[in-house]
């Protein structure tokens, strides 16, 4: 089991497989006021970073699970370095479905929705594994302004304009199925850039040291053409944030 190839060799310098920038990502666990032995569980956990570092600044124990080898031996890495392999797991596998056998104070999927069939399908099961007065979070794009076109729109890697909300929009949707918006942390243009020209360097160099490799015309063609596109699509039009949400009558 695991992620496509391609983006375990664009990302496999990554941290954070998203927009959020470390500092950002120090700002979300501040602002979740999170206590020492606070339970986290991460569907999609990536290289770790988020565990790994609440788990060394804010003392919360958690669980992560990501489909990628790769990203799940260096979230194992991660904790070893940071001193936290007591406190946070990480298992390579499906996330799909899971729900844990204890439950969260905060259950999170930070930018893979699509474990969930979409954001609505993703909240309800994190709830399975949320304990009362718990903290939902996800982590989802948005268009920061609408494209003036499907091919913009496609420009910025989404299928059609139809895919996101703007910003209101997806706070309100969030209200119709139930839940508070009670926090959120939004990443800026200078996360984007982090996230994805870092992928540059990374295939560059991989490129360097694998000329010959079945993906290299691929890798060559995405290394030609991201930072084009990158300027004139994603970095104008799409925002992406982290939201904390807790279900109403609670």
């Amino acid at each position: 089991m695991d992620i496509p190839r391609i983006f375990s060799i664009t990302e496999s310098a990554h941290r954070i497989h998203n927009p959020i920038t470390p500092e950002k990502l120090a700002t979300l666990g501040a602002a979740l006021r999170l206590q020492p032995g606070d339970r986290v569980l991460d569907l999609g956990s990536g290289s770790g970073e988020m565990l790994c570092t609440w788990a060394r600044d804010h003392g919360i124990v958690g669980t992560g699970i990501d489909m990628s080898p790769l990203f799940t031996e260096h979230a194992k890495r991660r904790a070893a370095e940071l001193g936290v392999a007591d406190q946070v797991s990480f298992i390579n596998g499906d996330a799909v479905g899971h729900v844990a056998d204890e439950k969260a104070d905060v259950a999170a999927c930070v930018g893979a929705t699509w474990i969930g069939g979409g954001v609505a399908g993703m909240i309800e099961l994190l709830a399975r594994s949320l304990r009362p007065g718990g903290i939902v979070l996800i982590g989802e794009p948005y268009w920061r302004q609408l494209p003036p076109t499907e091919e913009v729109a496609k420009g910025c890697l989404a299928s059609s304009i139809a895919d996101f909300l703007t910003l209101p929009k997806l706070l309100a949707s969030f209200g119709l199925l139930g839940y508070d918006v009670v926090e959120m942390v939004l990443a800026n243009q200078d996360g984007w850039d982090r996230y994805e020209a870092a992928k540059w360097l990374t295939m560059r160099r991989w490129l360097e040291a694998n000329p010959d490799d079945e993906l290299a015309n691929e890798v060559r063609g995405r290394l030609g053409s991201e930072t084009e596109r990158y300027a004139a699509h994603t970095r104008e039009y799409l925002g992406w944030g982290v939201f904390a949400l807790m279900p109403r009558g609670e």
